[in-house]
């Protein structure tokens, strides 16, 4: 009778949990900003990522399927174009010229399946060429054993993209 009492006071398992978020560029351009669910991932630069959390996305402790998130994120197309302008850096022409690029930066929003996980991780996001993302939440890093994708670092965007 005791340990029927003793079960009633044991908090039950988290149905969801915070995981951090981290990303992948592995195209030429650079993530200004992403959000899963609402929670913010870092800015990332070209070709690169990982190494860099930030906090949090809510995700079931138990992955199902039909399991999706929303992945937003801003896309500079030609992160390094102020590196060949002739202006002085943050002189005014410098700041027109940039405010002027910033109209080039693009948006997108994607509902993206999470891949099967036994035990939810950092919610990995990969920037694929096409504005086409993947998203994975397991227990380990990309390039070990196991990892759902096995994308090249350096991946180039074709002449023309599918319709979507």
């Amino acid at each position: 009778m005791g340990g029927l009492a003793l079960q009633g006071c044991t908090p039950p398992k988290p149905v969801r949990l915070g995981a951090p978020i981290e990303g992948y560029s592995h195209t030429s351009a650079a993530i200004n900003w992403f959000s899963v669910n609402g929670g913010g991932g870092p800015n990332i630069s070209p070709y690169s990522g990982g190494g860099k959390q930030n906090c949090c996305a809510s995700l079931p402790v138990k992955w199902h399927p039909g399991l999706t998130v929303v992945v937003e994120w801003e896309k500079d197309p030609d992160p390094y174009a102020y590196g060949r302008w002739p202006e002085r850096v943050f002189s005014d022409a410098w700041s027109e010229r940039m405010k002027e690029h910033k109209t080039r930066y693009t948006h997108h929003r994607a509902v993206v399946p999470v891949a099967p996980y036994e035990r939810l991780g950092a919610i990995d996001v990969h920037f694929l060429p096409c504005n086409q993302v993947a998203v994975s939440a397991v227990a380990m890093l990309p390039r070990q054993p196991g990892y759902p994708f096995n994308f090249p670092q350096k991946m180039q965007e074709p002449a023309t993209c599918p319709e979507s």
